[in-house]
């Protein structure tokens, strides 16, 4: 299927590892020009260097944390002067976190709104003047299963994710009269280095290992019985931002290999 991207130009935060990267690389291999954001500023231009290397298609990495005003004035500022404007932006920005309500202080419930809700906020400030120069475009946010289906170790990450496709609903009732449509896929268990960085402080002290916590987790919770790879869940992305999904606005797509619980 074409998916009639070819030409186009995208923001991905969160872009060096993990979906965000999977998701970046797609598009380059289907002729978009993407702008890669993430706090590794060197990882962002290798990436940025393989995927040109690999694909042909214009690319470039900027260095940002999303958390802190003025990182998404700034990328968008390059990404449209190095493309001449947005169309596609995607809000991938952000990590699990561990901790309970009682114990987790302010500053850390202030870092994970700020890295998960604001900085989708942010950006979608800084691009949208270019896409409604451009006729329109689409946005798509990272939310999570976690937003409808919690981990009891994560509450934080739990509701800031909620929140997320809170936004991402009022988002698309306001931009979509400028033809700019807005989702938020919620994936479940996908195999990033997040994952394996939470598995570690999970089994910490323990004698079961990273894989062995992961394997359980999987066979335990989707009926699929395994992780997803980023690769598996890019496809989506590329299809809600496409022309073919004209008709998608304001929807929340869950991409679990079966692990909701509920019926949506």
């Amino acid at each position: 299927m074409d998916l009639q991207l070819m030409g186009k130009s995208a923001i991905v935060t969160g872009g060096t590892v993990g979906i965000g990267l999977a998701v970046a690389r797609a598009f380059a291999r289907e002729g978009v020009s993407t702008a890669i954001c993430g706090r590794d500023g060197a990882r962002a231009v290798r990436e940025a260097a393989a995927m040109e290397r690999d694909f042909g298609v214009l690319s470039i990495g900027i260095e940002a944390d999303v958390s802190r005003p003025g990182s998404a004035e700034r990328c968008a500022a390059a990404a449209v002067a190095r493309f001449g404007g947005i169309d596609i932006l995607i809000n991938n920005a952000g990590m699990g976190s561990s901790e309970t309500v009682m114990e987790a202080p302010d500053d850390r419930w202030q870092y994970y709104w700020d890295l998960h809700v604001m900085g989708a906020v942010r950006f979608a400030r800084a691009v949208v003047p270019s896409m409604r120069k451009r006729g329109g475009g689409a946005i798509v946010n990272t939310a999570s299963i976690c937003a409808k289906q919690p981990l009891g170790y994560e509450p934080i990450y739990n509701t800031t994710k909620a929140a997320l496709v809170m936004f991402g609903k009022c988002l698309a009732n306001e931009l979509i009269a400028d033809n700019i449509r807005v989702n938020t896929v919620n994936p479940g268990l996908v195999l990033t280095p997040d994952w394996r960085k939470t598995a570690g402080l999970l089994t910490q002290g323990t004698a079961t290992t990273v894989d062995q916590y992961l394997d359980k987790i999987a066979r335990d919770n989707a009926p699929i019985g395994r992780f997803a790879s980023p690769e598996e869940i890019a496809g989506l992305y590329l299809f809600l931002c496409s022309p073919r999904a004209s008709y998608c606005v304001g929807s929340v797509y869950y991409i679990d290999g079966g692990w909701l619980k509920t019926v949506e």
